[in-house]
């Protein structure tokens, strides 16, 4: 418990330093701010595995039912923070329309994604926690994680594309119907009051929208990093540590999400890898290298293929 608490008081800490110091005063995030913070956290986050390593010694700080070794530790905890990294380029495309739908100005959205990083981290942890327990309780859940997984990826490579509109979203009717919503922005309010009646501006709407489709793709990310491995500290601290950097890669590749066509394979071909990982796990034992080297080959190869084949709508893209 004393490593859990460790870790949680360093969460709490980087994130007041980050509203209280860092971003005081709402601004807009320009590209190079972003891509700093966003080295920053991917820095972090690489460097935390030399303290998973000291952690899963032999007689370390830190429970080890599985008997994991130092070594052994490290490999899934970098494979666990690849995959969360990786899957939440859905979530930084969806987050974009978010942002757009509802006029959030630039310099209020940071605001934004720090209030949802906060919700984001209590749910990822309840669900970490009835993962864990249910893996460890009914073995054949597993297959049932897998399954899921493939269905996703085969409803991903399938899916036609078409334009999310959050304000024609069952969650925004359903949002209509808690309370009033106000339609005009005032400053960085969450909550106004117009002719005696508190409404919710655009900026609490789109704080709890993205709380809600956070969850939904966390029914996809959990899973995956459940097939990695069922130590919850692992899973835990790689799922936080790639989601605190989400904010910083928001900002940083929300501008150039036309340029990444072909990422959407790659998230495919994770997640059905994942998903057979998952059902072959009882009979087949799979390395962790080779995890590690098919979640790292996928992200490249969409990468460079979206570098280098032509696209055929080509868009005028925004620069900074």
């Amino acid at each position: 418990m004393l490593v859990w608490g460790i870790f949680i008081a360093f969460i709490i800490l980087f994130l007041a330093l980050d509203l209280g110091i860092f971003n005081r005063t709402p601004h807009v995030i320009k590209t190079k701010e972003a891509a700093i913070w966003t080295t920053i956290w991917i820095t972090v986050a690489l460097s935390f595995s030399g303290v998973i390593y000291w952690l899963f010694q032999p007689g370390g700080l830190i429970e080890n039912p599985t008997e994991l070794t130092p070594q052994l530790a490290v490999l899934k905890y970098i494979t666990g923070y690849l995959i969360e990294l990786s899957l939440s380029i859905d979530n930084v495309f969806v987050i974009a329309v978010i942002f757009s739908s509802f006029k959030i100005p630039q310099k209020y959205q940071h605001e934004v994604l720090f209030y949802g990083i906060l919700g984001a981290i209590v749910f990822r942890a309840l669900m970490i926690f009835f993962g864990v327990a249910l893996i460890n309780k009914f073995d054949w859940i597993i297959y049932v994680f897998g399954a899921f997984l493939l269905i996703t990826a085969f409803r991903m490579l399938f899916h036609k594309e078409e334009e999310f509109d959050p304000k024609k979203s069952k969650m925004f009717r359903f949002l209509k119907k808690l309370f009033p919503i106000s339609y005009k922005m005032e400053g960085d309010k969450f909550f106004i009051k117009r002719m005696g009646i508190r409404a919710a501006t655009p900026l609490f709407v789109a704080l709890i929208i993205i709380e809600l489709t956070d969850i939904l793709f966390a029914l996809d990310s959990i899973p995956a990093i459940l097939a990695i491995t069922s130590d919850p500290f692992i899973v835990f601290s790689s799922n936080i540590l790639a989601i605190l950097g989400l904010r910083s890669m928001y900002f940083l590749i929300s501008r150039m999400l036309t340029k990444f066509r072909y990422i959407n394979y790659s998230l495919v071909v994770i997640l059905a890898f994942v998903g057979v990982k998952m059902i072959l796990s009882h009979n087949v034992e799979i390395p962790e290298w080779l995890s590690l080297g098919v979640i790292g080959v996928s992200l490249v190869a969409g990468v460079i293929a979206s570098m280098i084949i032509p696209d055929p709508k080509p868009s005028v893209v925004e620069e900074d």
